[in-house]
């Protein structure tokens, strides 16, 4: 009954989403007050009914309902209860369910919160976002209804997949459909925006927030999700180019030229088609990412469904409001402005900015695209890995991070490079100094890495005096916001670091060991003590236990494990981390060789500061939105619409 009563919120809020709709766009239309009204209050309704459906397919995995199909092939009854819920999005159906939420509440959200702009262009936004909400509530029902029935209830389920009952993994996709869905929002400012003939830096003013939240999100669950592949997978790496992975850098990358390119239209008046591009084209990757998962065009650990009939629905989606929103901006696209850009001054450095992340974009799409359309087209299966990525990804980053400490301290419209000789001299000198050091002390670093080392110890010297700068123009806490652009870009800097360090000074080790026998790696030693079986809630396992001879953790162990899951009749590597700001020590073992256990070590150096600097960069888009919200309640506490 419960399953019914869900599947009937989702019929139901189908058809206020398209009164949602219906009126938003009449009302904007007409000037009508009331029926833009009626559109508010039909986003909030279609949130409320998406949440009772999902609520009632995460009460349906809690109780073990094994008669719905997506609860019978992603759950058993003996699974945890914090992995019996996050079941409810480790399938398709159930992840669609979320990302249908997830919409919802960005609908819900700006039709409460968002009363600052013209109510036309308001309701416009509501009207775009409900299209979106129209086409995939009808893709969940038509093609990945989470409450189908099976004819027989079976008394038991098959399982989850074992490499996602992680804890990361519980919160690693609704971060990152945050992020993805979040991007709605942009599109539906620009497409709005279009129709309503209404772009200026007001405008752009009200979007940055919503492009800061989707950020924010996005970063943070690409984060998680790497960090996960880190420890989860055994893989000893925490990025590898899968596509899937690509799927969600790409969004990333262009959100980012967004954001910046959103503040030069808001602070300036110019790249307003740019920033409405842009717009349309980060959500067009994030739909692209979807289908890349979901089409089964992938093959991938990531991936969550094969079923190309699903593909070609989420492909009719992707055309649809891809396509309709580039008709629309050829259509309405405003005059371009014909202010220039001094050399000199905080636009033209945001502007090169801008070109630098689009072309890595655009970098990434032809790596991740072109083997699928090779295929398609029935040329040779080939693969695009880290070589190429490598490859192109080098030299764009060098001048990038060589010209990004400059642009938050120039002025807008004008100023002298000059004038940031003395303030940035301290950070140049102490970035070669240590990259100096560095190639002294780590022999045989590549020179590539030395440099791009050198240029993320600039980007964070330069991060620091620019955030010392602010600190001292800081009158109260109220103005924190403008350390945002500090705070991220130095994190960006960090996570830099970290990725080229634990890359160019990794070490590896592969041994067949048995019980007594020592080995040793990065000036450590260690004792493998041997292999004992042990019971999980859910698995049984055999776990081996290496422990340290010397060192700041002797006497401590590592406990690297080999899982066997009964109901999913599959298995899993865990691997055993000793986890220090300075390096970490990752060990996993394998089957059993002539009496002996292979065990397989790497040390990764500094590799903590990965996910360290992308908290760095969360917390930094966080501290901006902060001022953004801030800003916006003073507009409404004066009455200023604009």
């Amino acid at each position: 009954m419960i399953a019914e009563f869900g599947h009937f919120a989702l019929i139901s809020a189908l058809c206020v989403c398209l009164v949602q709709v219906g009126v938003a766009f009449s009302g904007a239309a007409s000037g009508a007050s009331d029926l833009m009204r009626m559109g508010d209050n039909a986003a909030r309704a279609q949130c409320g009914l998406v949440f009772i459906a999902f609520g009632a397919l995460t009460y349906s995995f809690v109780v073990s309902d094994f008669s719905l199909a997506v609860v019978h092939a992603n759950s058993h009854i003996a699974k945890p209860l914090v992995y019996k819920i996050a079941g409810v999005w480790g399938n398709h159906e159930g992840s669609m369910l979320l990302w249908v939420l997830i919409l919802a509440l960005y609908g819900a959200a700006f039709s409460v919160f968002e009363r600052a702009m013209p109510q036309t262009l308001h309701a416009r936004i509501l009207a775009v976002q409900g299209l979106m909400g129209i086409a995939f509530l009808v893709f969940l029902l038509a093609t990945s209804n989470p409450f189908s029935r099976l004819d027989l209830a079976p008394f038991e389920g098959r399982g989850l997949t074992p490499i996602l009952q992680d804890p990361a993994l519980a919160a690693h996709p609704p971060l990152l459909y945050a992020g993805y869905v979040g991007f709605s929002m942009t599109f539906s400012f620009a497409v709005a925006a279009l129709l309503e003939g209404q772009v200026d830096r007001a405008w752009a003013r009200w979007m940055r927030p919503w492009t800061l939240l989707a950020w924010v999100f996005l970063t943070l669950g690409i984060a998680l999700g790497s960090y996960w592949a880190y420890y989860e997978l055994g893989w000893g790496g925490f990025w590898f180019w899968d596509p899937v992975e690509n799927a969600s850098l790409m969004p990333w990358l262009a959100g980012t030229a967004l954001l910046h390119s959103a503040l030069v239209a808001e602070r300036r008046g110019t790249l307003i088609n740019w920033t409405l591009l842009l717009a349309i084209v980060t959500f067009a990757l994030s739909l692209a990412g979807t289908f890349l998962v979901r089409s089964g065009v992938l093959t991938s650990v990531h991936a969550f469904a094969n079923d190309p009939a699903r593909g070609v629905f989420i492909l009719a989606i992707l055309a649809l409001f891809t396509g309709g929103g580039l008709a629309v901006y050829g259509l309405r696209a405003p005059a371009s402005s014909r202010d220039g850009f001094q050399p000199a001054s905080r636009e033209a450095l945001l502007v090169t900015n801008n070109i630098f992340l689009a072309t890595a974009t655009v970098t990434v799409f032809v790596g991740t695209i072109y083997p699928l359309v090779l295929d398609a087209i029935g040329g040779p299966k080939i693969s695009v890995g880290a070589p190429y990525f490598n490859a192109v990804f080098a030299p764009l980053t060098i001048p990038f991070l060589i010209m990004l400490p400059l642009g938050p301290m120039l002025a807008w419209r004008g100023d002298t490079f000059s004038s940031l000789f003395g303030r940035l001299a301290p950070a140049a000198l102490a970035a070669v100094l240590v990259t100096c050091g560095l190639a002294l002390t780590r022999s045989g670093t590549p020179l590539l890495a030395l440099v791009l080392l050198g240029g993320a110890f600039w980007l964070v010297g330069g991060a620091l005096t620019d955030m010392v700068e602010r600190l001292r123009r800081l009158k109260n806490l109220a103005q924190t916001p403008l350390l945002s652009a500090p705070v991220a870009h130095a994190g960006l800097g960090v996570m830099i670091i970290g990725i080229i360090a634990a890359t160019a000074w990794r070490q590896e080790l592969v041994v067949a060991v048995a019980p007594g026998d020592q080995l040793r790696i990065a000036g450590q030693s260690l004792r493998f003590e041997g292999v004992r079986e042990r019971a999980g809630p859910n698995f049984t396992s055999e776990q081996a236990s290496l422990v340290y001879l010397d060192g700041p953790h002797e006497g401590a162990d590592l406990r690297p494990e080999r899982r066997f899951y009964e109901a999913e009749r599959s298995q899993t590597t865990e691997a055993a981390i000793t986890t220090d700001l300075t390096g970490h020590l990752y060990a996993v073992i394998g089957e059993p060789v002539d009496g002996k256990r292979v065990v397989r070590i790497w040390y990764h150096p500094f590799v903590a500061l990965i996910w360290l600097g992308a908290v760095l960069m969360a917390c930094g888009g966080a501290l901006g939105l902060v001022g953004r919200v801030r800003l916006a309640g003073r507009m409404h506490q004066s009455g200023g619409a604009a």
